[in-house]
């Protein structure tokens, strides 16, 4: 595929009950390990954003990616290098999650603490991301006009890339967070202007995605209390000539790694037929935001949708059409071919029968997980160790991990094996700029320098020395390699 992409993941941290430590040290606990023990990179040491990412709060690494503390809940947050190959955007996106089990268990907090790449906090109603960045063609109209294109595919889905929830939340905007709370933590509600809180949905038993109850915005920048599909992103550092990046705020994190590039596939095939005008006005939506919802609360799954003047259709209809839209670029590529085929099979077997697709789709893996501890513990769908059994499903610990357990009895589809991620932990994909930064980090590392400045599309070394990484199809190899200390 010939598009730049990478996923930002926003790690949740559990201590356990009556241990000293506070999450927030874990964190930061880890963060230093990689960077001053591990030396896996650099820390930055300008801030790149005074109230969210200061000083020392991450920085880039050997493999191209990123990790740094998130100030906005202190999270741990990856960033993938820019990829542009479904598989090794897979590797990369594990290899963050073993860097961080790795430093957890060399600080000596793996007993007691655990990371998760789930999406939702079920008791507190917070909620995090798994962001999705491509890189499209810079137009005007994109975001006035051309995005309307994208809602409909990017609400629906969630048929396949959702990764379950048990349970749900409903917004409420009476004031849920108090004028002591936003005090006691101002850099939460920075550029807030829309407070609100959530409450349990006890309407709903269980649902394809987590993070559907909480989109209340189709586009919006100041995003802590505004939720929203798409987060307008122009920075110069992920743009090249006329394209820029793409930012996707609703997302979460697929164990399933079938899952995983079958999202980002399909994602880059809908994103070629907007921007080649492919797909027609009956495609359009008029409420995908209420479409958001229905979707994933439809217990029956047959996901009916309205579309352009009152027309209903299933989303499997609709993704059909998508399907027979984009056989236009088959051939082209293996990750093309390899998306279309999937897609197209992925399709036929959600219209038999949902519950066949447990080894390729986490919603569907996750409610088989969910249906048998509910038959074994005698329980219903409102108890709340339901809650638990839905959290460990995303414990990125492989000795935790009820995905992990369905992995170890083969009930789920691999395609990308361990040799592949553990290469990924110290190496960069070969085929972007991704290559070239992780060249000179190492060789920052190595040298020791007081002074330096690391992004996505430079590296200074020092006040005078500068590397431009412009383009991110552009390895920079040589560039990069040639520069002695």
């Amino acid at each position: 595929m010939n598009r730049i992409f990478g996923i930002e993941t926003e790690f949740g941290c559990l201590v356990e009950p009556g241990e000293p430590f506070a999450y927030e040290a874990v964190v930061e606990a880890v963060k230093d390990h990689v960077f001053h023990t591990q030396k896996l990179g650099v820390f930055d040491l300008h801030p790149r954003d005074e109230a969210f990412e200061p000083a020392f709060s991450g920085g880039f690494l050997i493999n191209g990616g990123r990790l740094y503390v998130d100030a906005v809940g202190s999270h741990e947050e990856y960033a993938t290098p820019e990829c542009r190959d479904l598989f090794d955007l897979i590797a990369a996106d594990r290899a963050g999650q073993r860097i961080i089990v790795r430093a957890l268990d060399e600080v000596g907090l793996s007993e007691i603490a655990s990371f998760y790449n789930n999406s939702v906090d079920h008791f507190g109603g917070h909620t995090f991301g798994c962001h999705e960045n491509y890189l499209v063609r810079s137009e005007d109209r994109f975001l006035s006009d051309s995005v309307n294109y994208l809602y409909p595919f990017l609400v629906t889905r969630q048929i396949y890339a959702g990764v379950g929830r048990v349970g749900g939340h409903s917004i409420d905007y009476s004031g849920m967070r108090t004028n002591s709370t936003m005090f006691s933590n101002p850099v939460d509600y920075i550029w807030v202007s829309n407070v609100y809180g959530v409450q349990p949905d006890d309407t709903v038993d269980f649902q394809l995605s987590q993070r559907a109850d909480h989109i209340i915005k189709l586009t919006a920048s100041r995003v802590r209390f505004n939720r929203a599909l798409i987060n307008p992103k122009w920075e110069s550092f992920y743009s090249y000539g006329s394209t820029t990046r793409l930012h996707l705020l609703f997302g979460e994190a697929n164990q399933m790694q079938f899952a995983y590039a079958l999202k980002v596939g399909t994602t880059c095939l809908v994103l070629d037929l907007i921007e080649n005008q492919l797909i027609p006005d009956n495609l359009r939506m008029p409420d995908p935001l209420t479409e958001l919802r229905n979707v994933s609360r439809d217990p029956t799954y047959r996901w009916i949708v309205e579309m352009e003047e009152g027309r209903t259709m299933s989303a499997i209809d609709l993704h059909r059409e998508y399907i027979a839209l984009a056989q236009h670029f088959r051939g082209r590529d293996s990750s093309t071919d390899w998306t279309l085929d999937n897609w197209e099979a992925t399709l036929d077997a959600l219209e038999r029968d949902p519950m066949t697709m447990s080894d390729r789709l986490d919603w569907v893996a996750k409610k088989k997980v969910v249906e048998a501890y509910m038959k074994d513990a005698n329980v219903d769908w409102k108890h709340d160790s339901l809650h638990s059994i839905d959290l460990e499903y995303h414990n990125i610990d492989p000795s935790k991990s009820l995905y992990q357990g369905l992995v170890e009895m083969k009930q789920a589809v691999e395609l990308v094996d361990d040799i592949k991620i553990v290469e990924a932990m110290t190496e960069p994909p070969q085929n972007t700029r991704a290559k070239g930064r992780a060249i000179l980090v190492r060789k920052l590392i190595a040298w020791r320098r007081p002074t330096y400045w690391v992004d996505w599309d430079a590296v200074h070394l020092d006040r005078q020395t500068v590397v431009e990484l412009n383009d991110p199809f552009d390895t920079y190899e040589q560039e990069a390699g040639s520069l002695g200390k």
